[in-house]
């Protein structure tokens, strides 16, 4: 019976379906790294170009890794058309959700009814019961969402990287802006960047891939300061998570049991009597 470290192991070592040629990491890493400029930089004409110029590689020098990096690049340019910042009023929600559904939605019709294949899936049920590690790692992620977001939330100044609350219909705002960017974030960048880039990488470069653009998107929408040394792991372990579980239920879980504690410090630091129960003291 193989152990979990086993498992991760052999999964690292699993070859991808459509390996990419030699250099084939170049172009990939051109249209991740173009998400830095898009949203961690906003240095918008140089971002663009090297998204096109990834993608214009890719396909010279492999079709199948050049659709699915053009794929990769489509979801990233549909993204880019709206400022990533909180935004609770009408407009901005509706902008987020239009946007941000034709980012997963467009991709996927483009690989499944033109390119004719079916790498982008949304796998709920995997049929399998979840194991009592599983459970317990999702008691884990509360226990260390409690101790390490409201420190990084609070001591480095971020939670004012979103819109101050009051009252109940801000705060229902809040809950549901928080909640469907979480599920959204599973939609886009694990099952489809992370796996787009898992079919013609290792899974620990297709991994780094991914995370790159999750990261990158994660600071425009408002985890600054030293928020990388979170978003950065917390990338890479839903990448890995699903690679395991094959579960998008389960990371799904994950990351919004991360979202619950990420909207009780938000509606905490701007509202100090409320869901005071932090060991990390008052932003105010």
């Amino acid at each position: 019976m193989s152990t979990p470290a086993g498992t991760v192991r052999s999964l690292l070592l699993t070859r991808p379906v459509d390996p990419a040629p030699a250099w084939g990491l170049v172009p990939a890493g051109m249209v991740a790294a173009a998400a830095v400029l898009l949203f961690g930089v906003h240095v918008r004409p140089p971002g663009y170009l090297l998204l096109v110029a990834g993608v214009v590689l890719g396909l010279l020098l492999d079709r199948p890794l050049g659709r699915s990096l053009f794929l990769i690049a489509l979801g990233q340019g549909i993204i880019s058309t709206i400022s990533l910042e909180a935004d609770l009023s009408n407009a901005g929600m509706a902008r987020f959700t239009v946007a941000l559904s034709l980012a997963v939605l467009v991709p996927f019709a483009v690989s499944r009814w033109v390119f004719g294949d079916r790498v982008i899936r949304f796998p709920l049920r995997t049929g399998e019961p979840w194991s009592r590690v599983a459970w317990g790692y999702l008691v884990g992620v509360v226990l260390l969402g409690y101790l390490v977001l409201p420190w990084y939330f609070l001591t480095s100044g971020a939670y004012a990287n979103w819109p101050p609350v009051a009252g109940a219909q801000q705060i229902g705002r809040l809950f549901v802006g928080v909640n469907a960017v979480g599920i959204w974030d599973e939609l886009f960048f694990v099952c489809t960047v992370f796996a787009l880039y898992r079919r013609h990488f290792p899974l620990w470069q297709a991994n780094l891939l991914q995370a790159a653009i999750f990261v990158s998107f994660l600071w425009e929408l408002g985890y600054r300061s030293w928020g990388p040394f979170l978003t950065v792991p917390f990338a890479l372990v839903q990448g890995l998570t699903f690679a395991l579980t094959k579960s998008l239920t389960y990371v799904v879980c994950v990351h919004l049991l991360f979202d619950l504690v990420v909207f009780a410090v938000l509606v905490h630091a701007h509202n100090p009597h409320l869901f005071d129960v932090f060991l990390t003291g008052s932003a105010r």
